[in-house]
C-alpha cells in the first residue's frame, strides 16, 4: 500500500517508487492511496445514483456504454454505501471540507464508490473514474475484448483554484456549434470549469443580438479567411462565398446548457471600447469619424474605438449586454478593455467635451471613465464586470475583477480587487511550441513549450498572504489569428492545457515534470480514442 499526499509526493516521485503501476491521472489528486486488486466493470454491474447525482449517473451510463456496448442497470437507492458489484454515485455522508466541487473515490475489489457534497464533485469524482480505466474507455465505439478492470484507489480530492479557465477565440476565425461542443468535452475531462467565449473582435461578430440584426448580417463576414493563411485550410464559408458566421442565440442557448451539464460556466466576451471594427463596420456611426470600417483580417487590429463622447454608443453597448446576460447566467460579463489606441479620442471634439464635462485629465482616465460606465450597468445586472490588464489605466472601477495578461495583478488583488491570471509567458497557448518553426504550422510569435506552462505559479511571488485569496485561479488563451480551423485549435491547446489543468487543480507541492510527462503518455492514448488531435513528440523545455 503506497499512501500519497501533496507532502511527500514529490519525494516518492523523485525516488522512483513508482512508475506505471500508479494510475495515470490528469489533474494528480490532493490525495491517493493505491491497493491491491480491482474492481471488474460487467454487464451485471449497477450504478446506483441519489437524487442529487442522477444527471452524473446517466452520464456515466452513456460513457461507459459507447465504449463497452453494455446497457448498464440503472436504479435510485437512498443508501450510502454500494452494494457488491455496484457502482454508486451519492451526496451522503459527503465530507463538508471538500468543499463543491471536491469529491471521494473509493474502488474496492467488490465496489465503487463517488460520493460528494455537490453535483460539479461528483462530476469530477466521475472524470477520475473514468480515467482509472483503461484509455479505451473513451472510444466511441463499443471494444471487443477488453477487460474493463478499475484498480483499487482511496482518492481524496479537491480544487486549488476556483477558476480553471480556457479562452477560445472565435472571432478571428469562427468554430461551429458542433466543434465548441467537442472542445468543452475535452475541458470537461480535464475538470476545466470555466469557458471563455471570445465572441467580438475586429474581425467579427459572433454572437447574434436581436435589437441589432445588422452586428452579424454585416459584422459577422469578411471578404476572406486573412492573415497571409491558404484560403482552404478553412470551410468557414457562407453560401455568397464570404468568410465568417455567427452563433443564433438558440445556438448560444444550446452551447450553455452543454456547458452547464458539465459544470462549465462560459464567459461571454464583448470587446469594447477598442476591437470594434466589426460593430462599427454595421454601425459606424458609433465611431469618433463616422468609418467607414470592415470586419478586416489584416492591417485593422485596432482600427475599431467606439466613441466615448457619443451617448449613443452607451445606450447601443447596454443594450447589447442586456440580451448577452439574458444568455448567460454565470456570474461574469467579460468586456476586453485591452489594446486601446487613443488618436481617434484625442482629436474627437465629442471625447474631448466629455472629459471636461467629467473632470478626466487624460485619454486614459477616458478609458476609465468608460469602463466605470459600462460596469454600473453589468452590476445592475447582477453580473460582475471582468476585464483585461488595462482596465487598470485610469483608475480601476469599484467591482471589477482583472484578467491579468500583462501586469497589474499584485497592484489590484492589493486593492481588494479578484484577479485571473493569464500572462503571456505561461498561458498564451497561440505561441510557438517548438524553436524549431519548420515542424510547427505558423504561429503569431512567441515560444511557449509544454515545460514552461507546467512551472506556472499563478500566485505572484510578491504577492502579500493577506490578499493571495483575490487570486481566483489561471487560464490558457487561444487567440486564433493564425489558427483557422479546430483541428488546428486542438494541436495548439493540447497537451498544454493538460498542463495548465494540473496547475490550477493540484496541489503545488506535487508538481513533478518527470511523473506528468510519464502520465501525459496515458493522456494521449486517452486523447486518440476521443480523436484529439494533440501536438505529439517530445515534450520541449525552456533553454533546450
Amino acid at each position: 500500500m503506497r499512501y500519497q499526499t501533496a507532502a511527500i509526493l514529490v519525494l516518492l516521485m523523485a525516488a522512483n517508487a513508482f512508475a506505471g503501476d500508479v494510475p495515470a491521472l490528469i489533474p494528480l489528486p490532493q490525495k491517493m492511496e493505491c491497493r491491491d486488486g480491482a474492481f471488474t466493470l460487467q454487464a451485471k454491474t449497477r450504478i446506483l445514483t441519489d437524487a442529487t447525482s442522477r444527471e452524473t449517473g446517466k452520464y456515466l451510463v452513456e460513457r461507459l456504454g459507447k465504449a463497452t456496448g453494455y446497457n448498464l442497470e440503472t436504479a435510485t437507492t437512498t443508501k450510502a454505501q454500494p452494494g457488491k458489484g455496484t457502482i454508486l454515485l451519492t451526496t451522503k455522508d459527503a465530507n463538508p471540507g471538500l468543499g463543491a466541487e471536491g469529491y471521494e473515490l473509493i474502488v474496492t475489489a467488490d465496489s465503487v464508490v463517488v460520493r460528494a457534497g455537490k453535483s460539479a464533485g461528483l462530476f469530477y469524482g466521475v472524470q477520475s473514474l473514468l480515467e482509472l480505466m483503461p484509455p479505451e474507455v473513451f472510444a466511441a465505439k463499443p471494444v471487443v475484448g477488453m477487460d474493463w478492470k478499475i484498480p483499487c484507489v482511496q482518492i481524496e480530492d479537491q480544487p486549488r483554484f476556483k477558476w480553471r479557465g480556457f479562452m477560445l477565440d472565435v472571432a478571428r476565425h469562427f468554430f461551429t456549434k458542433d466543434e465548441v461542443k467537442q472542445m468543452l468535452d475535452v475541458l470537461a475531462l480535464h475538470k476545466i470549469n470555466t469557458f471563455h467565449f471570445h465572441l467580438t473582435d475586429d474581425q467579427g461578430w459572433r454572437i447574434e443580438i436581436k435589437k441589432y440584426p445588422r452586428l452579424t448580417q454585416v459584422g459577422a463576414w469578411r471578404k476572406d479567411a486573412g492573415f497571409g493563411l491558404d484560403p482552404k485550410a478553412s470551410t468557414a464559408y457562407g453560401p455568397d462565398g464570404r468568410y465568417g458566421g455567427y452563433y443564433t442565440q438558440d445556438d448560444i442557448r444550446e452551447l450553455v446548457a452543454y456547458a452547464r451539464a458539465k459544470h462549465i460556466t462560459i464567459v461571454p466576451e464583448i470587446e469594447m471600447p477598442g476591437h470594434a471594427s466589426a460593430a462599427l463596420a454595421a454601425f459606424p456611426e458609433l465611431s469618433c469619424n463616422g468609418g467607414p470600417y470592415s470586419p478586416n483580417a489584416e492591417g485593422g487590429v485596432f482600427a475599431g474605438v467606439y466613441c466615448a463622447g457619443k451617448d449613443e454608443t452607451f445606450e447601443f453597448l447596454q443594450n447589447v449586454l442586456a440580451e448577452v446576460r439574458q444568455l448567460f447566467p454565470g456570474q461574469y460579463i467579460h468586456i476586453g478593455g485591452d489594446e486601446v489606441p487613443k488618436d481617434n479620442w484625442q482629436k474627437c471634439p465629442r471625447c474631448q467635451a466629455r472629459m471636461k464635462q467629467e473632470g478626466l485629465k487624460t485619454e486614459h482616465e477616458l478609458q476609465s471613465y468608460f469602463v466605470r460606465r459600462i460596469e454600473k450597468f453589468v452590476n445592475a445586472q447582477g453580473r460582475n464586470l471582468i476585464g483585461w490588464s488595462e482596465i487598470r489605466e485610469g483608475g480601476l472601477a469599484q467591482n471589477a475583477v482583472v484578467m491579468d495578461w500583462i501586469g497589474g495583478a499584485v497592484e489590484a488583488a492589493s486593492a481588494g480587487h479578484d484577479v485571473v491570471m493569464a500572462p503571456t509567458k505561461f498561458c498564451y497557448l497561440d505561441y510557438y511550441q517548438s524553436t524549431n518553426h519548420a515542424t510547427e504550422p505558423k504561429a503569431i510569435g512567441g515560444y511557449l513549450p509544454l515545460s514552461n506552462v507546467y512551472s506556472f505559479e499563478p500566485i505572484p511571488a510578491n504577492l502579500d498572504a493577506q490578499y493571495q485569496s483575490h487570486i481566483l485561479g489561471g487560464q490558457g488563451n487561444l487567440w486564433t489569428e493564425y489558427v483557422p480551423n479546430f483541428k488546428h485549435a486542438e494541436f495548439m491547446a493540447f497537451p498544454r492545457l493538460c498542463a495548465l489543468a494540473e496547475v490550477t487543480w493540484s496541489p503545488k507541492a506535487s508538481r513533478n515534470w518527470d511523473d506528468f510527462t510519464r502520465r501525459l503518455q496515458t493522456q494521449f492514448q486517452r486523447f486518440d480514442q476521443l480523436g484529439v488531435n494533440y501536438r505529439k513528440g517530445t515534450p520541449e523545455r525552456i533553454g533546450e
